[in-house]
Formats: structure tokens, C-alpha cells, sequence
């Protein structure tokens, strides 16, 4: 069975860099399974922070403007064809980590076979993996246009502000419909422990479930790039106990 993350916020939250910290940390504890990275966000940061700049995507497939690696086979179905082009556009980062890119989806609105097709294909590539974390656009609203799938974990990134856990709110309201039957939480990013209890003070007011909270990394701001941070990854293991994954030694 495929566990399926969703990371969401707003844009310089830092949802790419927890999503690569969950990577890590699924790789640490789980690491003969399977993981497929979604990038679903416009930006398509995630391929540049391991120095790739992947231009084949599932809009590509949409739109007829994906240039193939391959010949295009004879005599296929129309969504034979669309799981075939989507296994030409996944990028092998290693062994047991893949990364896809989507880019543009379409509209929910849209009766075009393209988006049943995709939606269709996009849940039986899922299916190989035994984890598929999703970089998500600000919320879950965009990634369900492109596929409609469960979600067992939806984090919602926020920096220790309060304007940002404002914006939380929102992001949880357009969100929980998506999530439905799946964990919904905060997870609050680049906090220094001496704004903690401001932080909490805040939290509560706003009624927000903080899952768990990341300390600020000067490395990032030194090469953001990278996305990589030994902070990240040891405060997602803090509290990864907290969340709605397979544990460790289960």
C-alpha cells in the first residue's frame, strides 16, 4: 500500500526543503522502499536543489508539447499512450527515488478526456511506490485538479509569524476537504527557541495543531539552493512519531 505525503504552504515557506528532509528520513528508516517525488508546485524548485532542470512534465503530455526520449509506439490507446508518456518524463534520482514533475494542471471544469486519462494514470504510477511525497502549490486544491487520490498526511508549512498563521487558516479551510480521512497539521518552520512561547501563544488563538516545529537553519539562508539541512531532518525526526506514517521498527 502506498503512503501518499502531502507538503503545502505558502511559496518561501521552506516546502521544499521539509520535503527533502522527509526523503532523508524515509530513507533512514525505510530504506529498501520505494519513494516518488511530485513536484506540484509552479516554481519546480525541487529538480534544481538536486541539479536537475527537468523540462519534460505532465503538462507537457496535456498540452502535445513534451518532447520524447523515445519513439512514440504504434498502435496504442489514447490511455495507453498517456501512462506510457508519463513513464518517459520520471527522472531516476537513484535506486529507489524517482521524481515527476507536473507543472500547469487543468481545471476540474474540463471535459477533455486528457484529464480523466491523466488522473487515471497519475494513481497507477502511484501505485508502484510505497511512498509518493507531493511539493504542493499553496494548497491541496491545485493537486486535486491534476489527481484526484488520498492524501494519509497533509502538512501545512508555516514560518513563526503572524501573518503567516493567519494565512494558515485559509490554507487549512481550502484544504480539508481534500485531506478528508487523512492527518491535517501545522508544522511550523525557522523558529528560534527564544520565540517559542510567542509562538504557542499565537498558535492557540488561531486554534492551529502544530504537529511540529523546525528551528531556523543558517545553512539555507547561506545556500539556498541546496535545500539540504541536518536540522530539518532531526527535527522531522522528533516528531515523525506524532505523525499518520509508518512507523520505524512497526
Amino acid at each position: 500500500m502506498t503512503t501518499k505525503i502531502a507538503i503545502t504552504g505558502k511559496s518561501g515557506s521552506g516546502k521544499t526543503t521539509i520535503t527533502k528532509g522527509f526523503l532523508k528520513v524515509i530513507q533512514e528508516y525505510f530504506p529498501d522502499k520505494s519513494v516518488l517525488l511530485f513536484d506540484n508546485d509552479l516554481t519546480s524548485e525541487l529538480g534544481h536543489t538536486f541539479g536537475l532542470d527537468i523540462r519534460n512534465t505532465i503538462y507537457g503530455i496535456r498540452s502535445g508539447k513534451h518532447e520524447y526520449n523515445t519513439g512514440i509506439p504504434q498502435h496504442m490507446t489514447k490511455q495507453e499512450y498517456v501512462e506510457w508518456a508519463m513513464e518517459d518524463i520520471i527522472v531516476s534520482l537513484s535506486p529507489n527515488v524517482d521524481i515527476i514533475v507536473s507543472w500547469f494542471v487543468g481545471s476540474k471544469d474540463c471535459r477533455c478526456p486528457i484529464t480523466g486519462q491523466i488522473n487515471d494514470a497519475c494513481l497507477k504510477l502511484f501505485e508502484r511506490y510505497d511512498f509518493v511525497i507531493f511539493d504542493c502549490e499553496f494548497d491541496l486544491k491545485y493537486l486535486n485538479q491534476l489527481v484526484d487520490t488520498d492524501i494519509d498526511l497533509a502538512l501545512i508549512i508555516a514560518n513563526p509569524e503572524l501573518d503567516s498563521l493567519n494565512l494558515v487558516k485559509r490554507i487549512e479551510e481550502f484544504s480539508a476537504k481534500y485531506a478528508a480521512g487523512g492527518q491535517l497539521g501545522v508544522v511550523l518552520n525557522k523558529v528560534a527557541n527564544a520565540n517559542m512561547p510567542a509562538v504557542y501563544k499565537m498558535a492557540k488563538e488561531f486554534d492551529i495543531d502544530i504537529l511540529g516545529v523546525i528551528p531556523f537553519d543558517e545553512k539555507i539562508s547561506e545556500n539556498p539552493m541546496e535545500r539540504n539541512s541536518d536540522k530539518v531532518v532531526d527535527a522531522i525526526k522528533q516528531f515523525y512519531f506524532r505523525l499518520n506514517l509508518p512507523q520505524e521498527g512497526a
